[in-house]
């Protein structure tokens, strides 16, 4: 992991992390295309990234993943869509 892309800054807020270009992303309610759409983030948006956990596979920009990213309590993303800059966890497994 890169200093960038550690899951909190110096100052101890969580980091945040760009959703694809171009991309009104959905927010579940878990993690997975399953769960209900609880909000659409708008273009431009950043969501930080307080945990990860496996899920529903997806295709997205960033390409195929099963990480989940929840953003917030019961508000999930799907990663192939957020550029993390990594294929793989950046920040803890939810617990």
């Amino acid at each position: 992991m890169t200093a960038e892309s550690a899951e909190t800054t110096a100052s101890g807020s969580v980091h945040r992390y760009p959703v694809a270009p171009g991309c009104e992303l959905n927010v579940r309610s878990g993690p997975g295309t399953g769960y209900s759409i609880v909000d659409v983030l708008p273009l431009g948006a950043t969501v930080p990234v307080n945990c990860q956990t496996p899920g529903t596979r997806v295709t997205g920009p960033y390409g195929t993943s099963n990480i989940w990213d929840n953003i917030g309590n019961g508000r999930f993303v799907a990663d192939a869509y957020v550029k993390t800059g990594s294929d793989g966890y950046v920040a803890p497994r939810c617990g």
